[in-house]
């Protein structure tokens, strides 16, 4: 088990599925809020870190709000995505397609600014860090009304080589899928990769409506897939990545904490499966830690070694690209001891 972990920790990872936002450091957080003169209902950085700590969704939602409050500038968005370099470097993570929360920089910020800022942040974080970061920004579900901006920013951004793809997050309940079709099929007639949180909050049809009606290429989340068998049929025949979370969905009661992950499941209906760690610092977890849950509950390792190829083959690098990491991830496996 010791040789397992230590495995776990030191593999070369690939993840798909983490909003920057959520996986800053609150020291990072409490920093931009000195900075930019922003009162925190805290006293000391010791009480933010507590404060930090996963309590309950109500908080989650709470510190989210907080910690993002505190950026003012377009050249904050450079110290988070900063940040977030060295810890997906500190996580072992070799490469990540992470998402932004666009619908809510866009109005508040010069967006020229934004890419200039996002675009300096990537190339020193690579070069700082030897970790490789592609971003995906999404419209929020639940406010809709800034989703033709986004789709025009990150269309721009496209074409600067700043970004990858358009995403669609927030709230599932209320916001079906079928309210951003033109959305989505700009974006996708701009070249840009399309992928969707869908299955967490609502059930299979909204899995079904991501792959019917915005053409998703990858499913945010999407374990309630199970609920409807003729939706596991298809996306077990067109074998759509899922961008599992676990510990995202234990926090978010989505999963009973005394209950098994159904990635097992997923994986046994012949799901295409990838694991990742959604809001890891806001969630109280991590990637290696989201490794270290599955094998708590009894995945074997060669089961996670094929999750983290399965994230590496369902990413938007090019061919070429995905063999380079396949053959560096195999080294490693034949090398350790």
């Amino acid at each position: 088990m010791k040789n397992n972990i230590r495995f776990i920790e030191e593999m070369p990872k690939v993840e798909l599925h983490v909003h920057i936002e959520g996986a800053v450091s609150p020291d990072t957080y409490w920093h931009l809020a000195e900075k930019n003169r922003v009162k925190l209902p805290v006293e000391s950085l010791h009480e933010w870190k507590d404060f930090f700590k996963f309590k309950s969704f109500a908080h989650f939602i709470d510190v989210y709000i907080l910690a993002v409050s505190t950026i003012k500038k377009p050249e904050d968005y450079k110290t988070i995505i900063k940040d977030f370099f060295r810890y997906q470097k500190s996580q072992n993570i070799v490469y990540t397609e992470a998402f932004l929360s666009a619908s809510f920089m866009i109005e508040s910020f010069n967006q020229e600014e934004l890419l200039h800022n996002i675009k300096e942040a990537l190339i020193e974080g690579e070069n700082e860090y030897c970790v490789e970061v592609r971003l995906i920004p999404d419209i929020a579900r639940n406010v809709p009304e800034s989703a033709d901006a986004v789709v025009d920013f990150v269309t721009n951004g496209f074409k600067e080589g700043v970004f990858i793809g358009l995403g669609l997050g927030g709230l599932e309940q209320g916001y079906l899928a079928e309210k951003f079709v033109k959305q989505f099929q700009r974006a996708g007639e701009a070249g840009l990769n399309l992928v969707a949180h869908a299955g967490e909050g609502v059930g299979a049809e909204s899995v079904l409506s991501a792959i019917e009606n915005l053409n998703a290429q990858r499913i945010g989340h999407g374990i309630r897939v199970l609920e409807n068998d003729s939706v596991v049929s298809l996306a077990k025949e067109i074998q759509i990545p899922f961008e599992v979370c676990p510990n995202s969905n234990y926090r978010l009661k989505i999963v009973p904490e005394n209950e098994n992950h159904p990635i097992a499941e997923m994986i046994k209906q012949g799901l295409l499966c990838t694991l990742n760690s959604d809001d890891p610092l806001m969630f109280s977890t991590s990637l290696i830690g989201e490794y270290k849950l599955l094998l708590a509950q009894g995945l074997d390792l060669q089961t996670l070694i094929q999750l983290n190829k399965n994230t590496i083959n369902s990413s938007f690098l090019t061919d070429v690209e995905k063999i380079e990491l396949n053959s560096k991830f195999d080294r490693f496996i034949d090398e350790f001891k």
